[in-house]
């Protein structure tokens, strides 16, 4: 297929797969502001994710498959790009270079590592920080869990550091993807450009909010 072979082909995959990916971030805020609730707001909502698992689990499967095929082939116009025009990047030609900009690589690469911890963390329950147990109605305690992990200062500041990261990534990244797609020009680019830092920058406040408000003992068991 040309799309998978040629430059803009691969280009658009990208773009897709990373707007495919921002659904996924802005969903997963919902359900993780559950925490806000108490114990049975997340304890809950943890329980009915639990009793859809041919779903969820095609859900997160099909978010992997996004995953792998943006960072394949950002790897792949990263090193095409350098190779062709040292310091270009895939698709950045009418924005105007920035930190974000010049770093989408390892921003990519630093979130990437982050997911495969967060799923050894939370989703497999792998790491030592995590405890397991069940709540008064008999549900997994999700509530203890993510509190006793984030109460953690160590823990809470790896994961406000891959916010962060995220940050960079989506500020770049938006604007990147309606370029590819050929939905702005000169004019628009400016605005794009902004509303990228938008919806980047409350993002990652939202998500920093949860462990920050643990940490602060304003969320405590």
């Amino acid at each position: 297929m040309r799309i998978l072979t040629s430059s803009v082909g691969r280009k658009i995959l990208m773009s897709i797969t990373g707007q495919l990916l921002i659904i996924f971030v802005l969903i997963h805020l919902i359900g993780n502001s559950t925490i806000f609730f108490g114990p049975n707001g997340i304890n809950a909502y943890a329980e009915h994710l639990h009793s859809l698992p041919p779903l969820v689990w095609g859900f997160r499967l099909f978010m992997l498959a996004a995953v792998a095929v943006h960072i394949c082939y950002g790897v792949m116009l990263t090193l095409e790009n350098k190779a062709a025009n040292p310091g270009a990047y895939a698709v950045k030609k009418n924005l105007k270079k920035s930190f974000a900009s010049e770093n989408m690589i390892w921003t990519g690469l630093l979130l990437a590592t982050f997911i495969v911890y967060h799923l050894i963390q939370f989703t497999i329950k792998g790491t030592p920080d995590i405890v397991i147990g069940l709540d008064s109605l008999n549900r997994p305690d999700v509530f203890k869990m993510v509190v006793t992990s984030f109460g953690n200062a160590l823990i809470s500041l790896v994961y406000m550091a891959a916010m962060v990261m995220l940050f960079l990534h989506l500020s770049h990244g938006i604007p990147s993807f309606l370029q590819t797609m050929g939905w702005n020009n000169e004019k628009t680019i400016p605005a794009f450009a902004t509303g990228g830092k938008v919806i980047s920058t409350v993002l990652m406040l939202a998500y920093i909010s949860i462990p920050a408000v643990i940490l602060a003992g304003l969320l405590k068991l």
